[in-house]
């Protein structure tokens, strides 16, 4: 039927169609139904392990605990190095939202100094989105419950309670040592270890830390904790604890040690003690020194730019950076050179004062001359002038080789990431180094360890332990349980035996060292003082009077150096000091009664304690004492901190005047401490200056 020109339909064909479009649609559903519960199956049961770790990575959290390090202690046990209960905090970069807000916030809750805050701040700059800068460490149990309980306003805040790495000596192990600081992000990209973005793990940055970090660091730890949406933890699941590192022992005594740093008092340089039965190395304390402890909680700008601008550079290991001209030191092994090729040790030689040698005049240290002096008496009294004769007939190729015998310019297998190894010059060398032929004069100025001839602290020592045993000792820091016996060096005995009464006469006769004697009843030291220049001495100021060295500036005074061994007739300890620009000004800290207190404190360290606890009223207190005041004193300087009212700056200079002669020091009293100072002519114009003395600082 059609209606309107348009055909329609009957009610059986309209339920016919409406039956077939509502079985489409059906079936549509059905598919779609079908699909999502083939895809529920899959998640549910293919998935499941899958989806279960995601939902257990929501829940649960897994964190490493960063391992103990192992201990470095001394030949007895004592530790050198350890660690100690720590409440710390760190933040994590890549998580802070506001860091001015956060900063304040924190500055308020653990009362951090504004270097601490410019530290933290340029951290956050320049680290990697992984790596922790850390805020504090060493809190105590309210600081960190305090931050921990507002952990909501501060993201990106860490507190975590460990271990932090302790030094119980401070700067008298700075350099020996070393310290500990957090990775680098260049380590963590070289490593890729998770544990080096951990907050509170540290690695070895300098000395022995850093040389036996592998070995002192152990294995981490990890504890799986419940948290909610939000962070916060609701339980703790499992802790696997961690593994500490092995412990090194050394062959360092530690009581030694620390006299040692403490003696060497306001003075810059190092002293070295070896044992001459076995090359163990007693103790290497090079001041002045850092607080290793500083370092590994995060030395400050404000303390690091304090210790990198100190003229004293505390910044560099003296005993194996540092190089020094040895001066007189090296006489008794000029002297043993040339009886090794047939010296008569009773020729004598005529001193004037002078000497011609070419058309230069080299001088004696002692003007009016000693007249006519032999082998013995020209060591007991330091004499140049025999020297320069007798180095002339022997040359200077057999002096270099007993030096080389004897330890001089040889490189040690040392665990430590820098040294300077010295130079033992000959014609060879020169030719080699500036093209040049060997001249005499250079001769003559080696013979009394000026010229070209280096060595640093630890050389000295070894001279003076090979000296004293006749054995070609090696020094070693590290007990590794083996018996470390030295081969003889090859030379008579009874030229080590004139040798060894020389030096002994030295301190004990008459010599240039007789401040040295030893305060130990019944030992008897023997040693060779030693005054090495580092400015040129014109013929002008000659004629009108050499300037003292209490007149110059720090920079242009002499070296003092002394090596020695005790007891002389059966040695068993020797030392070697250097003191950079000491000048022989103060007796109290001369390099001979510093190693003369430090040789006592071996056979007698209650009464060597006693004198050393005397004299640092005189000096300002032990170094840890000094290096706070000294900061403090930085600190105000820069606008930091207030200074102290006048009377109460008074009265702390009572006590702190490192730097001058000590109460009652007399010229005379400095004059002879500095009697044997040498004073040779300059070299040729023509003749290439010989290097300076050099070395490295660590950063931070």
């Amino acid at each position: 039927m059609k209606l309107f020109g348009k055909k329609t339909l009957s009610d059986a064909q309209q339920g016919q169609v409406f039956s077939r479009r509502a079985m489409l649609v059906s079936g549509a559903q059905m598919g779609v139904g079908a699909m999502l519960a083939a895809r529920m199956g899959w998640i549910a049961i293919a998935d499941n392990e899958k989806y279960s770790l995601l939902s257990e990575s929501n829940r649960v959290n897994l964190t490493l605990i960063p391992p103990r390090r192992g201990w470095i202690v001394d030949r007895r046990g004592v530790p050198l190095a350890n660690n100690r209960t720590d409440f710390r905090v760190d933040l994590i970069p890549d998580r802070v939202r506001e860091p001015e807000k956060v900063l304040n916030l924190l500055t308020d809750l653990l009362g951090l100094l504004p270097e601490d805050v410019e530290r933290i701040s340029e951290g956050l700059d320049k680290a990697a989105g992984f790596q922790p800068i850390q805020v504090a460490e060493g809190l105590d149990y309210a600081q960190y419950a305090a931050v921990s309980v507002r952990l909501s306003e501060l993201p990106g805040v860490a507190p975590s309670q460990g271990y932090s790495r302790h030094y119980p000596a401070g700067p008298s192990v700075g350099h020996l040592i070393g310290y500990v600081g957090a990775a680098t992000a260049e380590e963590y990209e070289k490593a890729k270890d998770p544990l080096f973005v951990t907050p509170g793990f540290k690695t070895g940055k300098q000395g022995l830390e850093k040389f036996y970090d592998a070995a002192l660091t152990g294995k981490p730890g990890a504890r799986r904790v419940e948290v909610t949406a939000h962070g916060r933890i609701v339980r703790d699941l499992a802790t696997r604890p961690d593994v500490p590192g092995k412990s090194i022992q050394l062959t360092i005594d530690a009581g030694l040690q620390e006299y040692a740093g403490r003696r060497l008092g306001p003075e810059s340089g190092s002293v070295v003690v070896i044992d001459c039965a076995n090359g163990d190395v007693l103790a290497s304390a090079s001041m002045p020194s850092f607080d290793p402890n500083s370092f590994s909680d995060g030395i400050s700008h404000l303390e690091w730019e304090m210790l990198s601008k100190d003229d004293h550079v505390p910044l560099r290991n003296k005993a194996l950076q540092g190089l020094y001209p040895p001066g007189s030191t090296v006489k008794p092994m000029v002297a043993l050179s040339f009886l090794e090729h047939g010296l008569d040790p009773d020729e004598t030689v005529g001193c004037s004062g002078a000497v011609r040698v070419g058309n230069t005049l080299f001088h004696c240290w002692k003007r009016g001359g000693h007249g006519s002096i032999n082998m013995h008496r020209a060591i007991a009294q330091s004499c140049d002038i025999y020297f320069y004769v007798m180095a002339q007939k022997f040359g200077m190729d057999v002096i270099a080789d007993m030096a080389r015998r004897l330890g001089l310019g040889q490189k040690f297998e040392l665990p430590f990431p820098s040294q300077s190894y010295g130079t033992v010059p000959d014609p060879a060398w020169k030719r080699k180094k500036y093209d040049q032929p060997w001249a005499i004069y250079d001769t003559v100025n080696a013979t009394i360890g000026q010229g070209y001839m280096l060595v640093n602290p630890t050389q000295m020592a070894v001279m003076a332990s090979r000296l004293a045993s006749g054995r070609a000792l090696v020094p070693h820091f590290v007990r590794d349980g083996k018996r470390h016996e030295a081969p003889p060096l090859g030379i008579r005995q009874e030229n080590l035996d004139l040798i060894h009464v020389a030096m002994r006469d030295v301190i004990n006769g008459g010599g240039t060292g007789g401040a040295a004697r030893l305060k130990v009843p019944g030992v008897l030291m023997a040693g060779k003082t030693g005054t090495a220049q580092v400015r040129r001495i014109t013929m002008a100021e000659r004629a009108r009077g050499v300037r003292g060295n209490s007149s110059l500036p720090f920079k242009l005074r002499d070296h003092a150096l002394l090596q020695c061994f005790a007891p002389y007739d059966k040695p068993r300890y020797a030392i070697g000091c250097i003191l950079e620009h000491n000048g022989h000004i103060n007796r109290l800290v001369d390099s001979t009664t510093i190693s003369s207190d430090i040789m006592a404190y071996l056979f007698d360290p209650k009464g060597a304690m006693e004198r050393l606890e005397a004299a640092e009223k005189q000096w300002g207190g032990t170094p840890q004492e000094r290096l706070t005041r000294q900061l403090t004193a930085f600190r105000i300087e820069k606008g930091l901190a207030a200074a102290a009212p006048a009377n109460a700056a008074n009265a702390a200079d009572n006590g702190s005047n490192a730097a001058e002669p000590a109460p009652g020091a007399s010229n005379a009293a400095i004059d002879e401490s500095a009697e044997e100072a040498e004073r040779p002519a300059p070299s040729p114009a023509n003749a290439p200056p010989p290097p300076a003395a050099s070395g490295s600082t660590p950063t931070p």
